[in-house]
């Protein structure tokens, strides 16, 4: 069972690959608003919000 878990060594490859890819994009990004992008718990929050501005704990409350 435990050789059915292990990663492959493509499955490696096209992990880190993805991983490089996101942080070009995100460079990117950055690059093209002039700040970092919110990082951790603070994206977390930013990205839960929805159009109305209600955060989902807010939602939750009331």
């Amino acid at each position: 069972m435990d050789d059915e878990r292990k990663s492959s060594k493509a499955g490696e490859r096209a992990a880190e690959g993805l991983r490089e890819a996101t942080s070009k994009h995100e460079a990117k990004n950055e690059s093209r608003m002039g700040h970092d992008l919110a990082k951790g718990a603070d994206r977390f929050e930013e990205r839960s919000k929805s159009s109305d501005g209600k955060s989902a704990e807010e939602k939750q409350k009331g």
